[in-house]
């Protein structure tokens, strides 16, 4: 092939063709490294901070999106029907109460027809298994006073259900005072700021058509820079103005993506929402320990009843 017959060829539709297959053919010569105009050190420093942040919130999102999923934590292993979800735990308890048969008690744990569904968190999954166990062991005790561990499961089973409400109070604090917050910077901000710096790119790669236009210099494959010493052909005033309007035009719109980039990386929001994603957490951790730490030292004393029970029938037995 006549490669200097082909080079002449390009350079005669570099100058025919629209301003967009322009632009294009101007990148395809940034890939062989003969752009004039590079963009400021400082610039690409904004870009790739700008790139960091994004996949940093692309990351965190990935994984604390979850707590919009309210079964999250919930077994998979674990199979409950309709019934078991139809009422809460302390609904079922109290209902517990006042059976006089076991029938009373049986009806006690089927959900009416119309009952909403009760969450399905790990939490509210022991709860209920915790409630059951109980009952269980309450229908099948004949000996004199109550089970102390059926006791003790259903006092389990109404703390657990408190910790499982905490827990869905701070997924709900998350939602709302992280997660949107920070999906507002990752689709709304930090898009802003990408779709500035297409702008600057565009505007870049346009000045560069314009110059080569003008000059009449189009890219040629194996083409290096031009040699040193080589003067420069002299402009038309229209060449020179078409220039300088589209140097004023890469100015304005890289001040602009600094500006915006500046914005995105400087805002406070990301922290905060961080801040209230852990204040979240605390209370919730704070609520839980709460409530277990009510509840320890009733079953430590039903389990010291139980095997004070246990010494004194072993020692009648003697």
């Amino acid at each position: 092939m006549d490669f200097s017959k082909f080079g002449k060829n390009l350079s005669d539709f570099g100058a025919q063709i629209t301003p967009f297959a322009s632009r294009t053919f101007q990148f395809t010569k940034e890939q062989f490294g003969q752009t004039d105009d590079k963009l400021p050190a400082d610039y690409i420093d904004l870009e790739k901070k700008v790139d960091a942040l994004k996949q940093a919130h692309q990351k965190m999102l990935n994984v604390t999106q979850q707590y919009s999923n309210e079964a999250y934590d919930y077994p998979p292993n674990v199979k409950e029907t309709f019934q078991d979800l139809g009422r809460t735990v302390s609904e079922k308890v109290s209902l517990l109460s006042s059976a006089t048969s076991t029938a009373e008690a049986q009806a006690a744990l089927v959900a009416p027809p119309s009952a909403k569904p009760q969450p399905k968190t790990f939490s509210h999954a022991i709860a209920r298994a915790s409630l059951a166990s109980s009952q269980t062991l309450h229908q099948n005790h004949t000996g004199a006073g109550e089970d102390p561990l059926a006791t003790a499961l259903e006092k389990y089973a109404l703390s657990m259900e408190r910790v499982g409400e905490a827990r869905l109070a701070q997924d709900s604090q998350i939602q709302s005072r992280f997660l949107a917050g920070w999906n507002t910077t990752l689709n709304t901000n930090i898009m802003f700021a990408t779709r500035a710096r297409k702008n600057v790119e565009k505007s870049r790669l346009s000045l560069d058509a314009v110059k080569a236009h003008a000059k009449g210099t189009t890219f040629k494959l194996g083409q290096g820079a031009a040699p040193a010493g080589q003067e420069e052909p002299e402009l038309s005033p229209e060449a020179q103005e078409e220039i300088e309007k589209a140097e004023d035009e890469f100015v304005t719109q890289t001040e602009e993506a600094v500006g915006v980039m500046k914005n995105v990386l400087d805002t406070p929001e990301p922290l905060r929402n961080l801040s209230e994603l852990i204040n979240a957490q605390i209370e919730y951790h704070k609520k839980a320990s709460e409530i277990l730490a009510e509840l320890a030292p009733i079953v430590e004393q039903l389990q010291t009843e139980q095997e004070a029970n246990y010494r004194k029938s072993r020692e009648e037995a003697a």
